[in-house]
């Protein structure tokens, strides 16, 4: 399904089932399918159906690479039918968790303030933007929701501007400033008899349509094909013609490094890195009838990666350690790179 699909042509239960089944022939990418299988199960309203797929996720024998996201989801989904207090104990356990990945806090925050629970909302949020925004130069892409839920859930609370509110308004890139957008007082204005407000109403609903389009339209990251040293090793060796790509792997570490650096110098938003492993890729080419000696198949294979939920954000967050797999900090590692050009 395309991301822009309107919802009224989208059968959910037959695209959940779909993407279960997608699941079973590539298991290496079931927790990123299975999901999306979860949310469409959620729009169908069935939403029993997918509390099973997320436990069926958290009690499979593989590891997740986001466990604290599947809990979150699966916090939230159980409180919208009635179980509420097992939701909660999800929430704190997964605060307690204190993930680096934006999105479980995201989902978790959104689900107290859903039901209400401003002050618990902006709890989470506000120790989130702490824990992963504390002395960090720039926000990545992936942690602006925090700063919009913080700054949404204040204003709903009467709060005055501090300094995560200025950080918000700065990233905000809509005609509409976020104080308008986040207005408790806008609920009113649907409601008027006067023009003027009804039509500064739609401004705003038109603004925000346009940020939800925008963040629909590039679901996945950019992303760039890294070989670990031992699946290059295999690869050049089955595939002697790829060494043009890949002359040694130091090198295609810094290409990957410089090259990331490039694209977010011209304004490229929501860069990422998937990993790619000789089977897979095998797979790939197979699947596109072709040979795996055809150098043309690596961006594709990249972006086959990335639509399945393989891409990891660069840069990683701070403190955290190098995309490429090496023991040490991205800081002190490629985060350090002076290559050509960078």
């Amino acid at each position: 399904m395309r991301p822009d699909t309107p919802a009224e042509n989208v059968d959910h239960t037959a695209e959940a089932a779909r993407l279960e089944r997608t699941a079973g022939l590539y298991p290496e990418d079931a927790e990123a399918l299975l999901l999306r299988a979860a949310a469409h199960l959620e729009l169908s309203g069935d939403r029993p159906t997918a509390s099973s797929l997320y436990d069926r996720l958290l009690s499979s024998a593989a590891d997740l690479d986001n466990p604290h996201l599947v809990r979150a989801l699966k916090a939230s989904n159980l409180w919208e039918y009635g179980h509420e207090a097992e939701a909660r104990a999800i929430i704190e356990g997964v605060r307690s968790a204190s993930p680096q990945d934006p999105a479980p806090w995201v989902i978790a925050a959104e689900a107290l303030e859903n039901h209400d629970e401003l002050e618990a909302a902006h709890e989470t949020f506000t120790e989130a933007v702490h824990r992963l925004l504390t002395d960090v130069a720039e926000p990545p892409y992936a942690t602006h929701p925090l700063l919009f839920g913080r700054h949404r859930v204040r204003r709903m609370l009467g709060e005055s501007h501090d300094e995560w509110d200025a950080l918000a308004d700065t990233v905000h890139s809509l005609p509409i400033t976020l104080d308008e957008l986040h207005d408790p007082k806008r609920v009113w204005s649907l409601g008027s008899e006067n023009p003027a407000e009804l039509e500064a109403e739609i401004l705003r609903l038109r603004a925000e349509l346009g940020a939800y389009r925008e963040a629909l339209s590039r679901p996945f990251p950019v992303a760039i094909l890294h070989w670990p040293a031992t699946e290059l090793t295999e690869l050049l060796e089955a595939y002697p013609s790829l060494s043009a790509e890949y002359p040694t792997h130091e090198s295609h570490l810094a290409t990957i490094e410089s090259a990331l650096r490039e694209l977010a110098s011209s304004g490229t938003p929501n860069l990422g890195i998937v990993t790619g492993t000789v089977p897979s890729y095998e797979a790939f080419a197979a699947s596109e009838l072709s040979s795996p000696d055809d150098a043309t198949l690596l961006p594709q294979y990249a972006t086959t990666l990335a639509a399945r939920g393989r891409a990891v954000a660069w840069p990683p967050q701070s403190g955290a350690g190098c995309w490429c797999g090496s023991e040490d900090s991205y800081s002190g590692c490629h985060g350090g790179y002076q290559g050509e050009g960078v």
